[in-house]
């Protein structure tokens, strides 16, 4: 596993424990090179799942693109990176039990959304500025007198 901070590819794991959900491995490690430390997480992927974007152009769902989303989202707001992770676990949860190959960029952000929604309001006024286009104040009042 190659080291986010130096790029070096020895490295040991320290810990391993299931998710909570049993969905997933999680890994502590820490980099021989620098000695920093880092988590990894081991899914399984079950299904080749598309995502349609705006534009109807297909691309495969990617979890790191979701997550750094909800990362930018989430900054400088108290929420822990567990929290996310499990935002992150239950969004791609709801997507695979959908049972559906093709999935709207849309329908994923609604879903992240409605995470974000009971998770942080400010977080969530954030993301969905981005993922429903505001263009307006007057869009970010609409969102907030729906809160």
């Amino acid at each position: 596993m190659k080291c986010p901070f130096c790029h070096c590819l020895q490295g040991v794991v320290l810990d391993s424990r299931e998710t909570p959900d049993n969905e997933a491995v999680r890994r502590r490690r820490q980099c021989e090179s620098c000695g920093r430390r880092f988590t990894t997480y081991e899914r399984v992927d079950d299904m080749a799942i598309k995502v349609i974007k705006k534009n109807g152009r297909k691309e495969n769902f990617d979890r790191e693109k979701m997550r750094r989303g909800v990362v930018k989202a989430t900054w400088k707001r108290p929420i822990s990176r567990e929290k996310i992770e499990n935002l992150l676990d239950e969004v791609e949860k709801e997507i695979r039990v959908s049972g559906k190959l093709e999935i709207p960029s849309m329908e994923i952000g609604n879903m992240v959304i409605e995470k974000l929604r009971s998770l942080d309001s400010l977080s969530y006024l954030l993301f969905a500025c981005v993922y429903r286009d505001f263009n307006s104040v007057e869009d970010f009042k609409k969102e907030i007198e729906r809160l």
